[in-house]
């Protein structure tokens, strides 16, 4: 490829190429960009600095990353009740396979979360978070005081790298289901400073980019859904939600968007319902057996589960995202994420490890950042 070769030579010879070089010399930016987006990105980076620099353009079609919330912990005085547990927001680039962080949430009000406490020693405190229209949103957590550490949503922007706060709650709360779908951020159930029948059975909506206000929709008919964090998982038009995790026996209830009316989950949808499970593109439904580590995929039409494929790294899975073909599965402790390509016929699998000292609380799977430069700083 001569322009290849070309660019890799001008790459040599300058260091630091000047901003005016061309894309592709004897073709205006603007058509270069477009037959370059054509190309795959792993393939352009490795090529010369402005077609690096493209790739990370606001102007190029962005690649999907991962992003990832961490946390870091450090024991506290032996005066304090719990341990002092960081925060981080981190996105993993796997076209550079590097981590970079985030830019930082906005400072007022700070966002301060309990991750860990004695009292929960065998768990770790949820922070509960969902993707929707490209964005990543914050929906519960619990504060020090356990409380509900977010009044209104917060929400993060790959493509213009800003945060933003959505319209407050109407009722704060943290152990609740929480679930996008059709561009429709849902959060129901859960408990607020302490538990209320009315709060459990509440369920709230709001579309993102309405700056106004959330919208009360169908109750649901008791609390029982308010005993753990739920993902409520977003599958043609529809929220499928279980009331435990893990491979205990669990009730199920399916939630009709356009009908704002809740049903009975399926008989074979709830009995495949063995671990964590998400949807690729709200239309295929994925699920995790997190004992054996088989991943499955749910047929509707005969209400069953086929095997995909059996993995000793998929056991134990903590949080799962689907997109782009892949499934990403937090697995082990924490400290690694799995990858499967569910479009590959034998599903290939791969690990990428999380940077050192940090366990992985929720990953997603977005647009990667745009970047007006080339080149920051990596997490380790």
């Amino acid at each position: 490829m001569a322009n290849a070769n070309k660019c890799r030579k001008q790459m040599d010879d300058n260091h630091h190429p000047s901003q005016t070089q061309s894309l592709l010399p004897g073709l205006p930016d603007h058509i270069a960009e477009l037959c370059l987006s054509l190309i795959h990105p792993s393939s352009l980076y490795s090529v010369c600095r402005s077609w690096r620099r493209l790739i990370y353009s606001p102007s190029f079609p962005p690649f999907l990353s991962l992003y990832v919330l961490l946390s870091s912990s450090s024991s506290s005085s032996s005066s304090s009740t719990s341990s002092q547990s960081h925060l981080h927001f981190c996105t993993f680039d796997p076209i550079s396979s590097t981590w970079h962080p985030l830019p930082p949430p906005p400072p007022d009000p700070p966002l301060r979360v309990l991750l860990h406490h004695p009292s929960f020693i065998s768990r770790s405190l949820p922070i509960q978070s969902v993707s929707v229209s490209g964005n990543l949103v914050l929906l519960a957590a619990t504060a020090h005081n356990f409380t509900p550490a977010l009044s209104r949503p917060l929400i993060f922007n790959p493509l213009y790298k800003t945060w933003a706060f959505g319209p407050p709650l109407a009722r704060p709360r943290r152990w609740c289901a929480a679930g996008a779908a059709r561009g429709e951020v849902y959060v129901a159930s859960g408990m607020g400073s302490q538990f209320s029948i009315a709060t459990a059975r509440s369920v709230e909506k709001w579309k993102l980019g309405n700056q106004r206000n959330w919208e009360r929709k169908s109750g649901l008919k008791d609390g029982r859904f308010s005993r753990e964090a739920i993902d409520a998982v977003g599958w043609r038009g529809k929220l499928c939600m279980v009331n435990v995790k893990g491979d205990a026996a669990k009730e199920g209830l399916v939630y009709d968007v356009e009908k704002d009316a809740w049903e009975e989950m399926p008989e074979g949808m709830i009995g495949g319902w063995r671990g964590p499970v998400a949807a690729m593109d709200e239309e295929v439904m994925y699920a995790l057996h997190e004992r054996r580590g088989a991943l499955r995929k749910y047929d509707p039409e005969r209400d069953a589960w086929e095997e995909i494929m059996e993995s000793e790294r998929l056991r134990g899975a903590l949080q799962m995202a689907a997109g782009g073909g892949r499934v990403c599965v937090i697995c082990g402790v924490g400290n690694q994420i799995v990858v499967v390509d569910v479009v590959a016929p034998l599903g290939r699998l791969w690990v990428v490890d999380l940077p050192t000292g940090f366990e992985a609380v929720a990953v997603h799977i977005l647009p990667r950042m745009s970047r007006l430069e080339f080149g920051f700083p990596s997490v380790e």
